[in-house]
């Protein structure tokens, strides 16, 4: 029953409500809620991921500040909870993390070793449900109705069970929020990050919402935070208030549904089908690059990385993005769409080289990217045809690379372009 508080570190059963600790194995951890044994879909969220891999592996960092992120020049990609106490925060510049904590360990992302940890925890959640909505590389929404006959136990037991699973075979933690829809979900999965289990009811969704910021519904931004602001509209409660005719002006043809999930009312489910729509792959410079040649090289280590990255998801792209910042941090992106399905770097790599020798006007660029877009199935990928036979001696050729770096380490091979220094 719902009242008998769930221990999630030995998943027993106390036999009061009130108990304060488990009967059983004396955690505090406890999880109590009226409906917590009806409630079915959930949001998973990794804690401080990247940081969290870096840990396991180096157990020697358990304790100490990490940063996970590119130079001084970069922004952070993830912080642990050690170095957030401190301040920082994910997306901060580096310099600005630094001078906050500057003791902390800081390292360069590794996006393989994320990757792979995040398919073992993905297979994880697929073992519980097909109903697995990924989100990123380390979150997903879950929808486990119907599947308490088959784990012996409600949803709730189920996602206890599985974030002591991840902990013990992955060596990361998790935090679970569990409501009646995806967005109630995804809010109580943070209410109480690291290792946290929260349940947002239906009878409570109403009164919890209430004065909760506009900002954390998704589909309003900041701009349109600003809008409504300036009509006085700052907390949920507020926006239930407001006509839809006012709602409309501020928020376009999307306000209906931001209306309704402002009551709590989410009528998404929970899509497997869910497409990835870009991988892609950037770079933050330790000192601003102008010229083709000094860019060209990166361009080609990041063609490389996103060429793994979609060998890796069985997927190919039939557009490539390049994307350039410039020193006062302007952003410019140039697209070539209608490309041959393609996994290949060269394939990648050849449009995007085009698109930077255009954009190389002079301009001091502090960071390089470059995305694959218009995603398909990799078996429509790297055919060839009649007017163009070379694209499967490429195949062949990176085939024959992948075998030998994935045997020898990603730098036994090597194109003489990534030789030269910029």
């Amino acid at each position: 029953m719902s009242d008998a508080p769930l221990c999630r570190d030995c998943l027993t059963l106390s036999a009061s409500p009130l108990a304060e600790r488990c009967s059983a194995c004396g955690s505090p951890r406890l999880l109590r809620h009226k409906e917590r044994d009806s409630l079915s879909i959930a949001h998973v969220d990794c804690d401080a991921f990247f940081a969290a891999v870096e840990k396991r592996d180096d157990p020697s960092l358990a304790d100490r500040p990490v940063i996970i992120g590119g130079g001084k020049r970069g922004v952070v990609s993830t912080a642990c909870y050690v170095a957030r106490t401190y301040g920082v925060r994910s997306a901060m510049p580096m310099f600005q993390a630094l001078k906050l904590c500057p003791h902390a360990t800081v390292i360069k992302p590794n996006g393989d070793k994320y990757s792979k940890a995040g398919r073992e925890v993905r297979q994880l959640m697929r073992e519980l449900t097909p109903l697995v909505e990924p989100v990123s590389i380390d979150e997903a929404f879950l929808d486990l109705t119907g599947t308490e006959r088959l784990h012996h136990g409600s949803p709730a037991l189920t996602l206890a069970r599985f974030a002591r699973k991840v902990e013990k075979e992955i060596g990361i933690s998790i935090s679970v929020g569990l409501s009646y829809n995806k967005f109630l979900a995804k809010i109580a999965s943070d209410l109480e990050k690291p290792r946290g289990f929260s349940i947002v009811g239906r009878e409570e969704a109403a009164d919890f919402l209430a004065d909760k910021s506009v900002g954390i519904i998704p589909g309003i931004g900041a701009s349109a935070q600003n809008r409504l602001a300036k009509a006085g509209v700052t907390r949920i409660a507020h926006l239930r208030d407001v006509p839809l005719k006012t709602l409309f002006e501020a928020l376009g043809r999307d306000s209906q549904r931001l209306s309704r999930l402002a009551w709590g009312e989410d009528r998404r489910s929970v899509n497997p089908e869910r497409e990835t729509k870009s991988i892609s792959a950037e770079t933050t410079f330790e000192t601003d690059l102008r010229s083709f040649e000094d860019l060209e090289p990166i361009l080609w280590r990041l063609s490389e990385k996103v060429s793994r990255r979609l060998k890796a998801a069985g997927l190919a792209g039939q557009s490539v993005t390049l994307k350039l910042k410039d020193r006062d941090f302007r952003l410019l992106t140039r697209t070539r769409s209608g490309l041959a399905p393609t996994q290949l770097a060269a394939r990648l790599f050849d449009p995007a080289r085009q698109l930077l020798r255009a954009a190389c006007d002079g301009t001091a660029f502090r960071l390089i990217g470059i995305g694959a877009a218009d995603l398909c199935d990799a078996a429509d990928a790297d055919k060839g045809d009649l007017a163009d036979q070379s694209v499967v001696r490429q195949a062949h050729m990176e085939a024959a690379i992948d075998k030998l770096r994935n045997k020898f380490g990603a730098n036994a091979v090597q194109k003489g372009i990534v030789l030269r220094k910029p």
